[in-house]
């Protein structure tokens, strides 16, 4: 039997959380994940976006931005997957990807109003 390393862990407590830690790779996807997060730009897109479905033209225009800045973000967001495009002829409209997003901005936001 191996001599528990820890100070106040019981092997049960050491079992639970070795379960619940997700692998190595998983832990890497999900540091990146929210690491997008933290950009309030990127942030602010969401939002709208969570508003409405919109372009690059609009979505500028509305945060007072550049195309090229909301371009640049987009492709950022898109990356990992938390914003989905449609064609409509030679626009480009945006949206959020799912409902997951909405659940974590409102989650994020919750906590911070606490």
């Amino acid at each position: 039997m191996e001599e528990n390393k820890y100070m106040n862990l019981s092997a049960d407590t050491i079992e639970k959380i070795d379960k619940l830690i997700p692998p190595e790779e998983e832990i890497v996807d999900l540091a990146e994940f929210f690491k997008i997060f933290g950009d309030a730009t990127r942030l602010k897109i969401l939002y709208v976006l969570y508003g409405s479905e919109m372009c690059v033209y609009d979505i500028a225009a509305f945060l007072g931005m550049t195309q090229s800045a909301i371009s640049h973000q987009l492709r950022v967001l898109k990356q990992l997957d938390l914003v989905k495009y449609r064609r409509d002829g030679k626009t480009v409209y945006y949206s959020l990807a799912d409902d997951h997003i909405v659940t974590i901005l409102r989650t994020g936001l919750d906590h911070i109003e606490e």
